[in-house]
């Protein structure tokens, strides 16, 4: 049997490793070597902080995770790794799984995705995050032309911004209170603004801030029938939503956008699968890099971790692990 080391959410902000034991590979199966894996800040700080609501308990349940919120809990969804079974020709190449952060796993042929050639691992954690943006994109039915504000500059916020971007003569913004993101947020070609002078009259606004205040400014921005899309999780903490004003008049809607359930435009067509495999695809630009703000060993993962789950400079943060590679 293989030993393999996990990361575990021991106690509420406190993190711990698990030695664990893998059980012999099948042929159904494969074993993977991480090379890297991504945290989800904004989740991750809240199973960190004990912030995950009773009766979500079995709905942010992610694949291959191990105990409950209640903690002790493994929890994570990025992990890239090397493709170990000697007798599959896919030997040498990697593939990302949804799988919590650890040295060594095993899971079904059918739960991994081979990344094409060319992408860096380091840039494929983005994946999970990818796959969200895009979802964001098609709960908001955004289209050619339009003015769109996305706020909140985090991962998720950048990347939706940056896939709506790609569509012909749209507008798009992207607003932060923290006006040091302009330089990310230009790097990836888009425009930035902080909340003073955020756009107004949109077709289209985003939250990805977390924040109640950043709902506000969405629903403010939104103009005659927009669609006002909420892509954040709030966790435990109730938020006020202000319906006065031209809320009404407006005729604004909000709806929710969660990355568990494919987009309703979509999903007659679209698989889990088909979707993560357009994520992965989405990421062959190597500005997408710059998303990835911090590196740590994936040995000083308890010590170091912790500390940014509220630096608000950190964005992607990627776990580094031995004998990983760049390319």
């Amino acid at each position: 049997m293989t030993s393999s080391t996990a990361l575990w959410y021991e106690t509420k902000q406190k993190l711990t490793f698990r030695t664990e034991l893998l059980c012999p590979v099948t042929e159904r199966d494969v074993l993977l070597k991480c090379l890297w894996s991504g945290v989800s800040r904004g989740t991750e700080r809240l199973v960190f902080e004990g912030s995950v609501p009773t009766s979500e308990w079995d709905r942010m349940r992610c694949p291959h995770q191990r105990g409950t919120f209640g903690f002790p809990v493994k929890y994570g969804y990025g992990f890239v790794g090397q493709i170990m079974n000697p007798d599959l020709p896919e030997c040498e190449k990697y593939a990302f799984c949804l799988h919590p952060h650890q040295t060594h796993v095993i899971v079904p042929r059918n739960a991994i995705h081979i990344l094409p050639q060319g992408l860096p691992p380091r840039r494929a954690v983005l994946t999970a995050n990818m796959e969200t943006a895009l979802n964001v994109v098609w709960d908001a039915q955004v289209s050619a032309g339009d003015r769109i504000l996305v706020v909140g500059a985090g991962v998720v916020g950048l990347l939706i911004a940056w896939l709506a971007a790609q569509m012909p003569g749209t507008d798009v913004t992207i607003c932060d209170l923290d006006s040091s993101k302009r330089t990310i947020a230009e790097s990836l070609e888009l425009k930035f603004c902080t909340p003073e002078t955020a756009p107004r009259l949109c077709d289209a606004t985003i939250n990805a801030s977390a924040s109640e205040d950043g709902l506000q400014l969405a629903l403010q921005s939104a103009g005659l029938e927009a669609r006002v899309v909420e892509a954040s999780w709030f966790g435990n903490r109730d938020v006020s939503i202000p319906l006065g004003g031209a809320f009404h008049s407006q005729r604004l809607q909000i709806i929710s956008s969660q990355v568990g359930h494919v987009a309703p435009t979509r999903r007659a067509r679209w698989t889990y699968a088909r979707r993560m495999s357009k994520a992965i695809s989405l990421l062959s630009d190597p500005a997408l890099d710059n998303l990835i703000t911090h590196e740590i060993d994936f040995t000083n993962a308890p010590a170091q971790l912790p500390p940014l789950f509220n630096d608000p400079t950190a964005l992607g943060i990627a776990l580094r692990y031995p004998t990983s590679q760049t390319s």
